[in-house]
């Protein structure tokens, strides 16, 4: 179960207005000092960020992928611990009950229920 990576549509128009602005002049200045250095060094931060948090997934993907294999690993191991116990003291034994079973003596036999006659 992969986790959808981020990609970001302001970043795709702020590449393309970037390559506009640079068209016009590489090393323009606009008033309020907006320029196309700036504008670079915006766009790479937000590239970066989002790079970082597109790895993050991708470990936390890894992690959940060991976490379900190492669930599996002891729940098998929790069956073979219950079988083995059952093997030497017995289904409706103490000890079996102790370790999680249900001793057979304590189980509920299903009852049938009667059909009521509609007259």
């Amino acid at each position: 179960m992969a986790r959808k990576k981020r990609s970001s549509r302001t970043l795709d128009s702020a590449y393309h207005r970037l390559k506009g602005l640079q068209s016009i002049d590489e090393k323009i200045v606009l008033d309020g000092g907006v320029s196309a250095q700036g504008y670079i060094k915006t766009i790479e931060e937000l590239r970066q960020k989002i790079d970082a948090y597109n790895r993050t997934l991708s470990a936390v993907d890894d992690l959940y992928v060991q976490i379900a294999v190492a669930e599996r690993s002891v729940a098998e191991y929790s069956e073979k611990v219950l079988v083995g116990v059952a093997a030497r003291f017995g289904k409706d034994s103490s000890e079996y009950n102790m370790t999680g079973g249900v001793r057979k003596s304590d189980r509920k036999r299903p009852s049938r229920k009667r059909a009521i006659a509609i007259s």
